[in-house]
């Protein structure tokens, strides 16, 4: 379907199996316009009420395990692997594989990756049933090929809040396969190497160092201007796998410390408009997706920083030793 195997005759066993009568769906934004279309198979080939969540999706972290619990028996989340937390009902996790050609892309990058032997390998998992194909075309061009599996994540994969499947390659450089900008740059902040990406989407191989400078200058703005905050809100979600409580709590002491006030906003979705009664607060900080703080700071009125950009903020770390936020799985 598009781009995308998403293994529906598979799902629709699964379902028979559990027994289920009510079915959950759920999809993030770029699968959302075959949610009907599954829907229909699904009902038909099955007999059970399926609900479709409508709501944002934003992750494995964001499963809709709560909102469904006491309205089906069985939920079915397309476009992620489970992480390592415990989900509320029983949850059939669909990869959502793109069928696209990588090897185009990739051939592109073998120019942008001379000078470097050893290659450590990352993608999503729309991509990593082909990483080994990947892997045996660049290794065939002289490069030695590294990879690993992170906490929470399966060799070779990474997410937009998880680097850990790279934290132990000792690679020249890092080779991408995916589409847009936030994974590679969460890459070359957390290892400061050379990052190269291979799009399909684009049919394009680029280097990310322009953009992740770039961000890095607004990032830099972003601090200086909290520097001389007294108030911030530091925003914790109510999503089971971005809830980080303890460490707000934290960053409320430590804000305390330097004599500042912190005050902990609950939020399930964030968004401008809803911190828009909060305004009489000079900053921001999220613990919520770490996406979110660089994505979309220009939509904020007021700074909105990582947890590790309001220590530099009030002096607890040094620029020099600026990383990109992440957020830890065990398992």
């Amino acid at each position: 379907m598009s781009n995308h195997e998403l293994e529906i005759v598979d799902v629709i066993k699964k379902i028979k199996d559990l027994k289920a009568e009510k079915v959950g769906l759920q999809f993030p934004e770029g699968l959302k316009v075959h949610a009907i279309k599954i829907a229909r198979q699904i009902e038909e080939g099955t007999g059970v009420i399926v609900i479709i969540s409508a709501d944002p999706c934003y992750g494995a972290c964001d499963v809709a395990d709560v909102d469904m619990g006491d309205l089906v028996d069985v939920l079915v989340h397309f476009g992620h692997r489970p992480l390592p937390i415990d989900y509320d009902l029983p949850v059939i996790f669909v990869d959502a594989r793109s069928n696209m050609d990588l090897l185009g892309c990739v051939k592109s990058s073998i120019r942008l990756l001379e000078g470097y032997e050893k290659i450590g390998l990352v993608t999503t998992i729309q991509h990593l049933h082909l990483v080994n194909e990947v892997a045996d075309f660049i290794e065939q061009n002289g490069k030695e090929i590294l990879m690993d599996k992170g906490s929470g994540t399966t060799k070779g994969q990474v997410l937009g809040c998880n680097f850990s499947a790279i934290k132990n390659l000792d690679a020249d450089a890092f080779l991408y396969i995916g589409s847009g900008n936030f994974h590679p740059l969460g890459i070359k902040l957390f290892t400061d190497k050379t990052v190269i990406v291979a799009d399909p989407y684009l049919g394009e191989a680029r280097k990310i160092d322009e953009f992740a400078n770039r961000i890095l200058r607004i990032r830099s703005a972003r601090i200086a201007k909290a520097m001389d905050a007294k108030r911030f809100g530091i925003i914790v979600s109510t999503k089971k796998g971005q809830s980080r409580l303890e460490l707000a709590k934290n960053l409320k002491n430590i804000l305390k410390d330097v004599d500042r006030e912190g005050f902990i906003l609950l939020l399930d979705d964030v968004s401008p408009d809803l911190l828009i009664p909060f305004m009489d607060l000079d900053a921001f900080v999220m613990t919520a997706c770490p996406r979110i703080a660089i994505d979309d700071s220009e939509m904020y009125k007021k700074p909105l920083m990582t947890p590790q950009e309001l220590e530099i903020a009030i002096g607890k770390r040094k620029w020099e030793d600026y990383e990109i936020d992440e957020i830890k799985y065990s398992g």
